[in-house]
Order: C-alpha cells, then structure tokens, then sequence
C-alpha cells in the first residue's frame, strides 16, 4: 500500500513538472513575441534569471508598443488586448494567437483599430476559433477587400461569446447572405454586435445554441428573423436602438422562440394602432422593454399574456383601456414620461406590485387607486403637475393609511396648480374640513343667508351696526405686505418722477444760483443796513462771451460810450469791485444799471458766466417788473446747440424783440440809434462826477471771471 501511494505521488509530480514546464516555454515564446526588446536585455548566461525577470503582468493602463506596430493594452495570463491591427501585421498576429491552443491559460482576448481585408479577417476569427480563447472582443473593424465566400470551422471550439462593435465595411457590392451566414451559424452562447449599421440577420441554418443575442444601434427592421424557428434556445434579445415599426411583427418574430425570456425593443419607430391585427408573443417571454418608441393606448391589446415586468416609458399613451385583456401576472409597469392624466387601476393587473407613472400629466391623482391595487408596495407619482385641492388631499391622506407606499416622498410631490400654492410641497399642504365638505359648506352658507340680522360688526366703531354680509375689506387693506409693497412703488415711482424732472429743468443749478443770490443780499443788507435803496450808476450792464470781446471794445463800447449823449457802461474788467465774489459783483452790476445789455452768439449759450448773468438779469425783470434786458443777436444761434438749463433764453428770443447786428455797414448807423434809443436815460449827477474814480479795478478779479 504504502509502495502504490510513493508511486502515485511521482507520478503526479511528474505531471506538474511538465505542465509547468511547458507553459514557460509557451509563455516566453510570447513574451519575445510581444517584447522583444525586454528580453534581449537579459544576459544570456543564466536561464532562470531570465524566466525570473519576464514582465508576466501588464496592466490595463500599462500599453507597449511591440516591433509589429501593435500597441498592447493588457497582457496577463488570462487576458491579452492588442490595438492598432492591419494587413502588415496580421499574420504575425495570426501566428501569435496560433500558440493558444486548447489548454492554454489565455481565455479572454481584445482587439481594437482593427483594419484588414476580409480573408485575413476571417483567418483571425478562424483561429481565434481553435484556440483556448472563450470571450472574444473586436471593436472599431474597418474590412477593406471584396467580401466573398468562406468556409469558416466551427468545429472543436472553446468560444463561449463574442463581441463586435463599430464594424465598417468599404465593400458597396457584396452578398449579404456570404457575410451574414458566417455569424448567424456561429456555435457559441453569445453575439454582440452592435454600432455596425448592420441592415439584417440570417436565420441560422440548423439549431443554433444562441442564447444571448445583442443587435444594438443598427439599421435592422421588421424583416429580422421573420418565421426562423432555429432559435429555440435563445433567452435574452436586445434590438434596441434600431427601425422597427410593427408591434405585431416583432411580437411574431419572437413566437417561434420558446425560450425568450427578455426583450429590449426600446428607442425603436414601434407603431399599434389597429385593433382587428392579433399579437403572437412567445408564451416564456417574461420581461419587455418598449419603452421611447411611438406606441399608444393600443399597446394594451398586443402585449404577452405572461410578462412580468413591462416598461412604456416615454410613449404617448394618455390612459389604460378598461377592456384590456388581462395580465395576471405582470408585477412591474413603468408608464413614466407619457400622457397620463389619472393613475391606473389594477382591474386588467391583479399582481402589480410596482407602478411608476412619473413626469405624466396627472393633476389629482384617484383616492380609490389604493382600493382598486390592494398589492402595490411601491408608487413613483412625483414629478407631475398636481392640482392641490380636496380631492388631492385625500390621496394623500389614504396614501398615509395604506402604509406611505410613495416613493421619493416628499420633495418629488410639489403643487403646480393654483398659482398661490405653486411649489408648496403635498406634506405642507392643508385645507380645513370646512373647505373640502361641501355639504358642510353649504349649510354653513345657508344659515348665514337666513339669519344676517344675527351676524353684525361691533367694531371698530365707524362699522359698528354692520351686517357682516354688507362688510367688504379690499385685498391692500387685509395685506400687510402687499400695502407696504405698495406703498414702497408708489415712494419709488414718485422719487424717480422728481429727480427726473429737476435733472431735465437743471432745478440744482437754479437752487445754487438762488441761494447765491440770496447771500449776496444778505450780506449787503448787514454791510449796510440804511442803504438798502439802489441808486442807478450805470446806463447799462454788457454781459458777453469773452470770445467776443473784440467786438464788445471795438464797436460796442466806442459807439455808445464816445460823442454826442455818451453812455455810461458797466463792463466787468472796469467796474467789479476787487475783494468781492464774482457773482457779487455781477448782482451789484445789474442792479446798478438801467438796463442789461446780452451779447448773444453760440459763444454766449456755451459760457457758464453768461448764464449767471442772463438769471439775475432776468430775475430783477420779474422782481422789479421793468422792462431792463435788451437783446443784441451778434451772431445766429442753431436751437440744438442751445443747452436745456438756457430755457429762460429760449423763451425771452420767442417772446421779446430783439436787435440784430447787421453785416451791412449801410444799416449799422439805424442799429446804433436804436440802441442809443433802448437806454436812454438821465443819471444822477453825483454818480458821474465820480466816473473816473469807479473805473479803477482789480487785476486778481477780473482774471476769476473768465467766460467759456
């Protein structure tokens, strides 16, 4: 006994040292493949130090350009991704994958840019399909050759699935069924492929082990597997994302599957919408995706007898047809993002346990839904524009009797309607029992209509008598908010009015000029208090632009001032008194002068002083009620240049004669008369004894006033 058990025990250590033996050397054939230059930087003497220093593992965000121009994503002892795949490296990599044979550790394997032509294609599928290889994976494939016949061997394979993506075919004439047959009669669990634009699928040949099929995004219609009988094993099927359009004839495609139990036809051009076309569903089909198609109230009448679990979502159905063939089994309905205006019963769905109407167009929800659903554990009814009144009030409080089967309570279940509740949440909304009981309501109404006399205002005293009846407050009156809110606008709007009006009639300028004027009076009456009575000085006051003096000292002060019935001018470089402000002085001029003489010009509209002048000019003219200011147009003045505040201007050229200087020289003798004529007007003989005295002035006074 004990001799057998020393014999079996070689035996097996024999059999691990050459199992072991035999995968380093397939292994590192691999490695010198894929790395060549990492291990031809090992010394050559001493084999198991260069066994010991191989990189067994690269992970996945490890990748490694090889001498073929491949790029390695992962290479482990199970799995291995490759990128970057073309006609020139193709059967090196053909010739790689070929040391993977059954019995080999390597089971999953990635290929990614994988650009070759159909043959060499096919011999990477072919020899992926005698190797130990169980999941394949190729994505973004670009065939580049003619698409012909190929005799592919299936037999004596290890595949379990594969997995195609983003498949491009630059072949515009070829044979659908060559290229089709190929994955249609594939002997493995599971096919994807998906992203590929793929227009069709074959019917397999015989029998076909298919129990995962995955057809997502690409360009298949109702033509797909139309009376195939060869997929009786198959359990899940996924064509979402594609062109279908007849409910009935997907309903017959899966009617020869009698092992389906999981259907995805959602994002699809699904139609229902005649009554007399009958359904034919395959009886295990279990579970069904519809959801984001084109499908209507309709759909009730062409769904399996035994699905479980149904998903409508975001379809156009607007309600439950009370005559629906019933599904006794269905537990699950996702009904979310359609057109609902009320929840659902259970009458056609004895089983339900879940019920999701979510983003629906439900505004009160029935209160006899948790009567007519006795089973429903859970209801998503958030997210959908409620109507806060009575009725939705008792959903609610049914709701809390039942167990609070809600689901995303409370802050999912907001009022959209009546305004003044908008956003109120459900659990903060109230109304008195008064208000939802309209019997209640009434009588309470009719008492007080048969006996008002009982019912009178005791105060305040000014309604003391009245019938509440004949008692009326207005909404501002019972709003404290609303009346200061009120009250606060009208404050506003008045304040903006104001402003608006002072800054369009320049009122701060005339305020300063008025409050200027006033210290210069006061001040002259506290000087000189006995003296309170003006005497005239002066025949009259010249206020000009200084860009105008020339014309003032050449000919206005030399005509009037020289020859016979000389007149006496105040002008400012002779006359202000030094020591004295500059509107002092211009206040004291004017009311020292018979009259005021303006020399206008677009010069004078443009001058800060000159409207000084111009105001207390046309002041003493209101406060004295004479006639004192005369007007001399030197030059022609554009209205649009006349500044607003100047409105005094305006109105005196409008209303009041003015003269003109003439460019005639002709004329100009009658212009000087006429002025001689307008100030005209004996002195008082002290003052002009005294005229060579007033004409001494103040340097540092006249260079204040200067006119813009």
């Amino acid at each position: 006994m004990t001799e057998n058990m020393r014999s079996l025990r070689n035996f097996f250590l024999y059999k691990c040292l050459f199992a072991l033996t035999f995968w380093n050397h397939v292994s590192l054939s691999v490695e010198n493949e894929l790395f060549p230059s990492v291990s031809n930087n090992f010394p050559e003497d001493g084999s198991d130090k260069k066994i010991k220093s191989l990189p067994l593992l690269y992970t996945n965000g490890h990748q490694s350009k090889a001498n073929f121009d491949w790029v390695v994503i992962q290479n482990t002892t199970e799995s291995l991704s490759l990128s970057e795949i073309t006609n020139d490296n193709v059967k090196k990599l053909v010739a790689l994958l070929s040391n993977f044979r059954r019995g080999s550790r390597l089971q999953n394997l990635t290929l990614t840019n994988v650009s070759v032509d159909w043959n060499a294609l096919m011999e990477i599928f072919q020899t992926v399909w005698h190797s130990s290889i169980e999941y394949f994976s190729i994505n973004s494939v670009t065939q580049l050759s003619d698409v012909e016949s190929y005799d592919f061997d299936y037999s004596g394979t290890a595949m379990k699935a594969l997995t195609m993506t983003k498949v491009l075919i630059t072949d515009l004439y070829f044979s659908q069924d060559v290229l089709y047959i190929i994955f249609a009669d594939m002997n493995i669990a599971a096919l994807t492929i998906a992203e590929s634009e793929m227009i069709h699928m074959l019917c397999p040949s015989s029998d076909s082990p298919f129990r995962y099929l995955n057809f997502l995004k690409n360009d298949l219609t109702d033509l797909l597997f139309q009376n195939c009988d060869k997929l009786i094993k198959l359990e899940t099927l996924i064509l979402q994302k594609n062109k279908f359009e007849s409910l009935p004839k997907v309903s017959l495609m899966t009617s020869h599957m009698k092992s389906l139990k999981y259907l995805d036809m959602s994002n699809n051009l699904l139609r229902h919408d005649a009554a007399d076309v009958q359904c034919q569903w395959a009886e295990s089909l279990t579970e069904l995706d519809l959801s984001s198609n084109q499908l209507a109230d309709a759909v009730f009448e062409c769904l399996p007898v035994n699905i479980k679990k149904l998903y409508l979502q975001n379809n156009q159905i607007t309600g439950v047809p009370r005559e629906m063939a019933e599904l006794k089994s269905l537990e699950e309905l996702n009904l979310a993002s359609n057109r609902l205006a009320d929840l659902p019963g259970c009458g056609g769905f004895t089983s339900l346990e879940f019920l999701n109407v979510e983003m629906n167009s439900i505004l009160t929800p029935s209160a006899d839904f948790f009567q007519s659903c006795p089973r429903v554990r859970e209801l998503q009814a958030g997210r959908n524009p409620f109507k806060c009144s009575c009725e939705l009030q008792d959903f609610i409080r049914l709701e809390r009797q039942s167990g609070g089967k809600l689901f995303g309570w409370p802050a999912a279940y907001v009022c959209e309607y009546p305004e003044d509740l908008q956003g109120t949440q459900l659990k903060d909304f109230h109304l008195t029992e008064l208000a939802c009981n309209t019997m209640l309501l009434l009588v309470t109404a009719l008492l007080l209509t048969l006996v008002p006399a009982a019912y009178v205002c005791e105060y305040p005293e000014d309604l003391q008598g009245t019938q509440l009846k004949d008692f009326h407050l207005t909404e501002l009156a019972c709003n404290t908010m609303l009346l200061l809110v009120t009250a606060l606008l009208l404050t506003l709007v008045l304040v903006a009015v104001v402003a608006f009006l002072c800054i369009y009639l320049d009122v701060p300028w005339y305020v300063r000029m008025t409050w200027q004027w006033t210290q210069t009076k006061r001040r002259a009456w506290h000087n000189h208090p006995a003296e309170q009575e003006t005497i005239l000085q002066f025949h009259a006051f010249i206020s000009y632009s200084e860009r105008d003096s020339l014309w003032v000292k050449n000919e206005l002060i030399p005509n009037l001032e020289k020859g016979e019935g000389c007149v006496r001018l105040c002008q400012h470089e002779r006359n202000f008194v030094p020591g004295k402000s500059i509107v002092e002085n211009i206040i004291n001029c004017i009311e020292k002068s018979y009259k005021s003489i303006f020399v206008l010009s677009p010069n004078f509209v443009q001058s800060e002083w000159c409207h000084y002048e111009l105001y207390f000019a046309h002041h003493k003219l209101f406060s004295e009620n004479s006639n004192s200011l005369i007007l001399i147009l030197l030059e022609p003045i554009p209205p649009y240049i006349i500044p607003a505040r100047y409105h005094k201007l305006k109105a005196l050229m409008a209303k009041r004669t003015y003269l003109e200087w003439p460019k005639e020289k002709s004329k100009r003798a009658l212009f000087w008369a006429n002025l001689r004529a307008a100030i005209s007007i004996n002195l008082p003989r002290s003052f002009e004894a005294n005229e060579e005295q007033s004409d001494v002035t103040s340097t540092s006074s006249i260079n204040q006033y200067v006119n813009n």
